[in-house]
C-alpha cells in the first residue's frame, strides 16, 4: 500500500504541473523498470517508449496503414539498390539538428557518418548492441572490422569499414555481401539512430544515461527506477501528421490531424508502476491516460462479449482491439520417426485438436483464431485464407486409421512439450495431451524452464511442442526463416523441415520487391507448407488498450514505438 500510496502521490504532482500550467501532456504508465535509455541496447518494449521518441531513425513504419510499410524518416527518400540489390544508397534530410548537449556544437546537424557509427556501434563488442543481428554477414568487411577493433575504442573511430561509405555529409553507401532488402528495416528500429562522434568520445560509448537524439520530444528528467519526463521539441520540424490511411483510420476518424506539425502534445511523464494492480487503480481515478489490459484484468474490464464493461464506458473510457504481431502454433519435428515421417498422423493431429476451445481456455477468447501461417499487418498477410483443416473427431480418426493405425492398432506414444512450467503451461500441455487421447493417440507431456526449452529446441530433439514466434520485422522472410532447410538446428528451423521447393521460393521472395508477383509466390509457398503440416496454426495474439476519452488519434502497433509524436489531448473532458 505504502508503494502504490507514493506512485499515486507522483503521478498526482505531474497532473498538478499540467493543469496549473495548462500545458497538453501525456500520462503514461511502465511496467516495469527502464532497462536503457541507449538506443544500441534497448529492444524491449519499455525502454522502446522512451527511446523511439526522442531518437530517429532513417525510416519509419506509417501510422495509419496496414499492411505495414516503410517511409522516409530522416531518409529523403526509400532507398535505391544496384548490382542486383548488393549496393544500397540512402539519401539523408539536411539541416537535422541534435537536441542541445554541452558535448555538441549548437545546431550539430545529422551527417551520414553518424549512422555510419550506429552502425559500427552495433558491431562494437564493448557496446553488446542487439541488433548485431541485422548486419551480421551482410556489410563487406564488417565482421572482419568487429575482430580486428576488439574493444579499442580509439580503434572504433580511426578505423573505416570496406562496406560503409560516406561520399558526401547526407549520402550513405551500403555494399552487401548478397542481396539483403529486409536490411531497410534494420533502419526503422532504433539502434540504428545516428549518433554523432562527440557523443561516444565524450561518453565513452556510454549513452546510458544521456539522449542525444534528434526526435520530436527531449529528455528533462530522467529516473531509471521511477520515471522519465519528456517535454515537446519546439524546434522539430521533420515529420508531420499523416495525410493518408488505410479503411479503419478513415472509419476511426484517425485523419482529423491530417497535416499538422508534429508533436501533437508539450509534455509526457512515464512512470514506472510494476504491479499491473497499481496501473489500473491510478488508470481508472484518471491519473495516466492509457493501458494495456493484462490477462489478469480481462475480466475486471471485458464482459462476456469482449466488450467493455459498462462501468468502464459509462466513463467514456475507449477500448481498442488490434492484433499483434505475435502468434502461436503447435510444432512437428520433421526429423522425428513417428510423427515427422507420417503426414497423415500430422494431419490426424490437427483435425483432432479444437482451436477454438484452445483459445477460449488459455487466452479468455482474447486471441485470433489463425487462418494463415503469415500474421495480420505483414504484406502479402490474406484475411481470406484458409486452413486445409479444423475441428472434426470423425475425420481425425478416420485419417489416422489410414496413417497405419486403425482401432485396435496403438500409436507409439507421442511427448508434447511447452514452454515453461508454470500452471498455464501445465494446462496447456494437459489439454493437448488429452486432445490427443481423445483420438486415441497415447501421450504425455514434457514441462522445462523456458531455457531449457530453447536449448532443446536449438538442439532440434523435442517431437511435438508449443511454438510462437514474435515477428521482428513485416516481411514475410522473417517467418519463411522458420522452416528453410539451411535454417536447421542450431538455426531456427527447430521443425528439421526441408522442402527443395519452398527453399527455392523462400529465395525468390526474399529479394522480391512487395507486390502482387511476390504475394503470389508467398501463397505457393504456404499451400506447400500446408500439405507438408510441419505446423498447426493456433491463434494470433491481439492487444487490448483501454485509453481516456481525451487522448486521440491512439492506434495500436507492436512495431510503431515512436506513436507518441501523433497523439494529442482533447480539452474536451
Amino acid at each position: 500500500m505504502k508503494i502504490l500510496f507514493l506512485l499515486l502521490a507522483l503521478v498526482s504532482v505531474s497532473c498538478t504541473g499540467k493543469k496549473d500550467t495548462g500545458l497538453k501532456e501525456l500520462r503514461l504508465s511502465l511496467s516495469a523498470e527502464i532497462s536503457t535509455i541507449d538506443p544500441a541496447t534497448c529492444y524491449d518494449t519499455v525502454c522502446a517508449n522512451l527511446v523511439a521518441n526522442s531518437y530517429e531513425t532513417l525510416f519509419e513504419y506509417e501510422y495509419l496503414k496496414r499492411p505495414y510499410q516503410l517511409r522516409p524518416l530522416l531518409a529523403e527518400e526509400m532507398p535505391s539498390f544496384e548490382n542486383g540489390g548488393k549496393k544500397v544508397t540512402i539519401k539523408i534530410k539536411k539541416d537535422i539538428k541534435y537536441h542541445p548537449q554541452s558535448f555538441l556544437a549548437p545546431d550539430r546537424a545529422v551527417t551520414a557518418q553518424d549512422f555510419v557509427n550506429a552502425i559500427k556501434r552495433q558491431a562494437f563488442t564493448p557496446t553488446m548492441g542487439k541488433g548485431w543481428w541485422m548486419f551480421e554477414g551482410k556489410i563487406k568487411g564488417l565482421d572482419q572490422w568487429r575482430e580486428k577493433v576488439g574493444s579499442d575504442l580509439n580503434a572504433f573511430m580511426t578505423t573505416p569499414v570496406e562496406g560503409l561509405e560516406t561520399p558526401d555529409n547526407w549520402t550513405l553507401v551500403l555494399h552487401l555481401t548478397q542481396p539483403f532488402p529486409q536490411l531497410q528495416f534494420s533502419f526503422a528500429m532504433t539502434f540504428t539512430s545516428p549518433i554523432p562522434e562527440e557523443a561516444f568520445k565524450h561518453l565513452n560509448n556510454d549513452l546510458g544515461l544521456v539522449m542525444v537524439g534528434t526526435g520530436p520530444f527531449i529528455l528533462k528528467d530522467y529516473n531509471q527506477n521511477q520515471q522519465a519526463i519528456f517535454e515537446k521539441n519546439k524546434d522539430y520540424r521533420t515529420s508531420l501528421y499523416p495525410t493518408q490511411g488505410d479503411r479503419y483510420a478513415n472509419e476511426q476518424g484517425l485523419l482529423l490531424d491530417a497535416g499538422k506539425s508534429l508533436p501533437l502534445v508539450d509534455r509526457v511523464s512515464m512512470v514506472v508502476m510494476k504491479e499491473q494492480q497499481t496501473s489500473w487503480l491510478n488508470f481508472m481515478a484518471d491519473k495516466i491516460d492509457m493501458l494495456t489490459i493484462s490477462k489478469d484484468y480481462y475480466q475486471a474490464a471485458l464482459g462476456p462479449d469482449g466488450k467493455l464493461k459498462k462501468e468502464l464506458s459509462s466513463k467514456n473510457i475507449e477500448l481498442h482491439v488490434a492484433p499483434t504481431l505475435i502468434y502461436w502454433w503447435l510444432s512437428f519435428n520433421m526429423k522425428d520417426p513417428i510423427i515427422g515421417k507420417n503426414r497423415l498422423l500430422r494431419q490426424a493431429i490437427a483435425y483432432g485438436v479444437d482451436v477454438e476451445k484452445f483459445i477460449k481456455l488459455f487466452t479468455s477468447n482474447t486471441g485470433q483464431k489463425a487462418n494463415s501461417i503469415y500474421p495480420p499487418g505483414v504484406p502479402g498477410y490474406n484475411p481470406s485464407a484458409e486452413l486445409p483443416y479444423k475441428y472434426d473427431l470423425a475425420k481425425a480418426k478416420e485419417l489416422l486409421a489410414k496413417a497405419g493405425y486403425p482401432p485396435g492398432k496403438s500409436v507409439p506414444e507421442i511427448t508434447f512439450d511447452v514452454r515453461g512450467n508454470s500452471t498455464l503451461q501445465r494446462q496447456i500441455a494437459e489439454f493437448v495431451v488429452q486432445e490427443l487421447r481423445n483420438i486415441g493417440i497415447p501421450a504425455k507431456a514434457s514441462l522445462n524452464s523456458f531455457p531449457v526449452f530453447l536449448e532443446r529446441s536449438r538442439r532440434g530433439e523435442m517431437q511435438f511442442w508449443h511454438g510462437g514466434w514474435v515477428v521482428d520485422y513485416p516481411d514475410a522472410e522473417n517467418i519463411l526463416q522458420l522452416l528453410i532447410s539451411q535454417n536447421a538446428p542450431p538455426g531456427p528451423n527447430y521443425n528439421n523441415y526441408s522442402n527443395t521447393k519452398v527453399d527455392q521460393l523462400f529465395d525468390k521472395i526474399k529479394v522480391a520487391e512487395e507486390g502482387p508477383e511476390k504475394h503470389k509466390m508467398m501463397e505457393d509457398l504456404e499451400a506447400e507448407i500446408n500439405h507438408d503440416l510441419p505446423w498447426i496454426m493456433l491463434y494470433y495474439t491481439r492487444s487490448y488498450e483501454l485509453t481516456q476519452e481525451r487522448v486521440k488519434n491512439f492506434r495500436y502497433s507492436d512495431i510503431v514505438f515512436n506513436n507518441i509524436k501523433y497523439l494529442k489531448i482533447s480539452d474536451k473532458k
